[in-house]
């Protein structure tokens, strides 16, 4: 935190003025100046920049929302939802219901070794008992629409190019982007920019936010075939993943899943949670595994309705400063991706939330150095919030990734009930803070002594 006599740069000279009477604060000072001039853009409509838009625009702020595709678009996922993304569907105020479109699921099924275990979600007082899958495409269109519905203003084909940075703070005060088929080129304004580009996140390394390179870098694949399945209300999860070029026949540090999405067709992929060292053909090892699941999922070659896909796993917080110079990062473009289990949706859809938080706060001060401060509170949320978890993600992916401690006796231990259960409450992160659960005491001392640095 900066001391008394450091001076904190500005963060937007003419938002120190007073609005003028009767127009409700950001929204009205926005509009008054031009139609591409915000009290926030917002860059990337998937699910972290949608929850962050929304959440700023219910609060009066004028919201600029700049998605460089148009809706519908596809996006690599397993398209699987667990009760901590249902809890921020409904605090958006989506109907989750089946009769708007999505599948209800009860919880997790995993396949270790010859073990198969079905675990319930817990109903528990923070989250919702049940989980959801929905096509991405879908699903992030929805999102979007509904930020739009609470008032930001959704530009779609708007690629975004690059920051306009002051030369004189080094604070970024706007994008320049390509909009439209024609790709005719424009500037967006505003005091604070959130980066929710993915990945890629072009503006952030164009703000020199760089990824962590002690940071592993996971991988997904999927597909999609038509399965009798279909209906599965268990989200499913093959924990013995292995290199069938490996003459050890050697577990990957990851995991395969089977998500029916109840339309004649399940999700099935793969997830490896760090490549480091790891050179595999994943479009391959996907197509081997697929072929391998027993008859009852009725999968062949022929029924595979859609190509293999593949995207990177930005995780464990791996780009930051997740604040600096009036930039946020949230979602991929911030590297939320869990460690442990590559779940990322949840966790994008949060960090959208904490940064909207974070700057209805700081646009309410009536000082530069205030608003800055506020601004600053930002990556301390995601360290609360995500360290301690996350640094227990990274362990567990470590241990999967060691052959020498995780062999052929690690497989064997998969099966066993008692660390199934345990598997099971690592990879969902679902916990009752006040609970008597001997496991759920020890799931919260962990995240709270976990090395998050």
């Amino acid at each position: 935190m900066p001391g008394p006599e450091e001076q904190l740069p500005d963060l937007a000279p003419d938002l120190d003025s007073d609005p003028d009477p009767g127009v409700a604060p950001g929204r009205g000072r926005a509009a008054a100046r031009t139609e591409d001039c915000a009290d926030v853009i917002v860059v990337g409509a998937g699910p972290a920049g949608s929850t962050a838009a929304y959440h700023l625009a219910r609060t009066g702020l004028d919201v600029l929302l700049l998605e460089k595709a148009a809706f519908p678009r596809e996006k690599v996922c397993g398209d699987g939802l667990t009760p901590r993304a249902v809890k921020q569907l409904t605090d958006l105020g989506i109907d989750v219901s089946e009769a708007a479109g999505w599948l209800h699921n009860r919880g997790l099924r995993l396949v270790a070794g010859r073990r198969t275990m079905e675990f319930d979600w817990p109903e528990l007082s923070a989250f919702p008992g049940h989980g959801l899958v929905r096509r991405r495409a879908d699903f992030d269109e929805l999102l979007a629409r509904r930020a739009a519905a609470a008032g930001a203003r959704l530009i779609e084909q708007a690629n975004v190019a690059g920051p306009l940075v002051d030369d004189r703070t080094g604070r970024i005060t706007g994008v320049t982007a390509r909009l439209g088929d024609d790709r005719q080129p424009v500037s967006y304004h505003a005091p604070v920019v959130v980066a929710a580009d993915g990945n890629s996140t072009r503006l952030s390394l164009a703000m020199k936010r760089y990824r962590r390179t002690d940071r592993a870098m996971g991988v997904a694949y999927r597909t999609y075939f038509t399965t009798p399945r279909h209906e599965d209300r268990y989200l499913e999860a093959w924990l013995d993943l292995r290199d069938p070029t490996d003459p050890a026949n050697r577990l990957l540090p990851g995991y395969a899943w089977v998500f029916g999405m109840g339309d004649g067709t399940a999700n099935v992929g793969l997830g490896v949670l760090d490549t480091t060292g790891i050179d595999l053909d994943w479009r391959d090892l996907l197509r081997r595994w697929c072929d391998a699941l027993p008859p009852g999922y009725g999968y062949t070659p022929d029924g595979v309705t859609a190509p293999i896909r593949g995207s990177a796993l930005p995780m464990g917080l791996n780009r930051q400063p997740h604040y600096a110079d009036g930039l946020l990062l949230v979602g991929d473009a911030g590297g939320t991706v869990s460690p442990g289990t590559g779940e990322g949706i949840a966790y994008a859809m949060e960090s959208g939330r904490y940064a909207a938080e974070t700057i209805v706060q700081a646009l309410a001060r009536r000082t530069d150095r205030g608003r800055e401060l506020a601004l600053r509170a930002y990556p301390q949320a995601l360290r609360s919030a995500y360290a301690g978890y996350f640094a227990l993600g990274r362990l567990a992916a470590d241990l999967l990734g060691r052959p020498r401690l995780l062999g052929a006796a690690g497989a064997v231990g998969l099966g066993r009930p008692a660390l199934l259960k345990v598997t099971f409450r690592l990879m969902v992160n679902l916990t009752e803070p006040n609970s008597k659960d001997a496991l759920d005491r020890l799931m919260h001392l962990i995240g709270r002594v976990a090395p998050g640095r």
